[in-house]
């Protein structure tokens, strides 16, 4: 079974702004009052500027990153702490990646688990995120495992899937 996602996460009101500003941008609600904008290749090249190259690593690392989503990030954030996170997974094998903007700059990562790496004590990359995010593990959800679990992040697969009307 394979997991893939793109995309970012912040509380719903500000991920509602950023989706304003970016006509591609298909916000779809979270738990906890988190909402995320899946990394589609429209989004992202809705995000570029000029003759700026699509994609280069950024000070994230992430494959699929853009200067103009830097840029945009670095913005966002100055009005609440937005997250980029990337999962690929198939087999339950995979590599993990998430980053923290947060006033205006880069607060915490780029947080990366390269495939076969187990997860630090802290949790994984995007659930490390997630925490800074406000999610919280709760008693009436007993089948969450971890902040990656509570935000609901299982709820579909792949990151397609996530970009898709209900």
């Amino acid at each position: 079974m394979s997991y893939e996602l793109q995309a970012l996460i912040g509380p719903a009101e500000l991920v509602a702004v950023a989706a304003a500003e970016v006509s591609a941008a298909r916000p779809r609600p979270l738990a906890q009052g988190l909402a995320l904008i899946p990394a589609t290749p429209e989004f992202l090249a809705a995000l570029r500027f000029g003759d700026e190259e699509p994609i280069s690593p950024g000070a994230a690392g992430f494959d699929w990153f853009s200067d103009g989503l830097e840029r945009r990030l670095a913005a966002w954030s100055k009005a609440g702490p937005i997250a980029c996170v990337e999962a690929d997974y198939f087999g339950g094998t995979g590599t993990q990646r998430a980053a923290l903007w947060a006033d205006g700059r880069l607060a915490l990562g780029p947080l990366v688990v390269a495939e076969l790496a187990a997860f630090p004590p802290e949790g994984s990359p995007i659930s490390r995120v997630l925490r800074r995010l406000g999610v919280r593990l709760t008693d009436t959800d007993p089948a969450a495992h971890d902040e990656f679990d509570a935000a609901g992040l299982g709820a579909h697969r792949a990151t397609a899937a996530w970009a898709t009307p209900r």
